[in-house]
């Protein structure tokens, strides 16, 4: 995954210590489970079971293929539920996978090892040994997120609407990714994952936000789309010209589109505070006339406009006008 770079002339956060930034949204693919590589091990340990079908009669030869077929396919399951369940923890809006593939999973495991184990005249057996092979899953990998996160008072169908368009959006960016890789240029290849950073932060606000994606929606799909095939081109250009000004035009319009899509998303950012301190201002009144929080004192005036006003207050200025002159 790209990353900003950072330096001295490199923008700072704020001397408050807040960012406006929002964090960097991984990329799809990009999400990792710590226990993925366990899914490969149990695999590898299921070998034995694809070896010895070839000394079996054709009976033992049959149940002993589908019990590796049902061990791997479980654990593809298992790998993919994990990868769900990884980014479902990255977000801090997300919906739970709309498919439970950590628990078929683990059915097709436990099936795998009691296919396997399978003798004639011991089904109870065999049926105990899936039974320990499936809570062992369990207790190995967990179980699939069961409940949305961050999705109170978020409209489902403008949440689904603005995944289909992060999606296209996302689309075009693996497809401006894949076009400069025809470059062999390192340096460029990072600064087009610099601005697929820069956009994924775009994202990240739409996906927290789905009643923004009206005002955002023209960055993501038209803005996107014209900078995908203006990579396409630039590439197919410079891997036959090599031409350094068509270099220099092409990351000129990657800048410009990257301040784009940032202050978009600071636009985004500073809206949503708006929005905040106006309701705090709302509801402080609210409590005020249901007399749950006291009225603000006005602040005490002067020691000098309490007192009173007499006439030598207003002669004394005069005087000392006439001593002026």
């Amino acid at each position: 995954m790209a990353k900003r770079f950072g330096g001295r002339f490199s923008p700072q956060p704020q001397l408050d210590g807040t960012d406006l930034r929002a964090p960097a949204r991984p990329a799809p693919g990009e999400f990792r489970h710590p226990l993925e590589s366990r899914t490969r091990w149990v695999t590898i340990m299921a070998i034995p079971f694809l070896i010895s079908a070839f000394w079996q009669d054709p009976n033992g030869l049959a149940l002993h293929l589908i019990a590796f077929g049902a061990v791997a396919s479980g654990m593809w399951m298992t790998r993919e539920g994990l990868q769900a369940e990884a980014a479902y923890d990255a977000r801090r809006v997300a919906r739970r996978p709309a498919i439970p593939r950590k628990l078929f999973g683990g059915i097709l495991t436990g099936l795998g090892l009691a296919i396997g184990s399978y003798v004639p005249g011991a089904e109870a057996g065999a049926g105990v040994i899936g039974f320990a092979g499936a809570m062992l899953h369990w207790l190995a990998f967990g179980t699939d997120p069961i409940r949305d996160k961050g999705m109170e008072g978020i409209d489902g169908y403008q949440q689904d609407r603005a995944q289909r368009i992060v999606a296209e959006g996302e689309a075009h960016l693996k497809a401006m990714q894949d076009a400069i890789l025809r470059t062999g240029d390192r340096r460029l290849e990072a600064r087009v994952g610099m601005f697929a950073a820069t956009a994924r932060e775009l994202f990240s606000h739409v996906e927290e936000n789905p009643d923004t994606i009206s005002a955002v929606r023209r960055y993501l799909s038209v803005y996107l789309q014209g900078a995908r095939d203006a990579t396409v081109k630039f590439a197919d250009l410079y891997v036959q010209t090599r031409d350094q000004r068509a270099r220099q035009d092409y990351e000129t319009l990657l800048t410009d589109l990257e301040t784009e899509f940032a202050a978009r998303s600071a636009r985004l950012l500073e809206g949503g505070r708006t929005d905040l301190d106006i309701e705090i201002s709302v509801l402080r009144d609210r409590l005020v006339r249901e007399g749950v929080r006291p009225a603000p004192t006005p602040p005490a005036e002067p020691a000098e406009l309490q007192r009173p006003m007499t006439l030598d207050d207003l002669l004394i200025p005069r005087e000392s006008e006439k001593s002026r002159r």
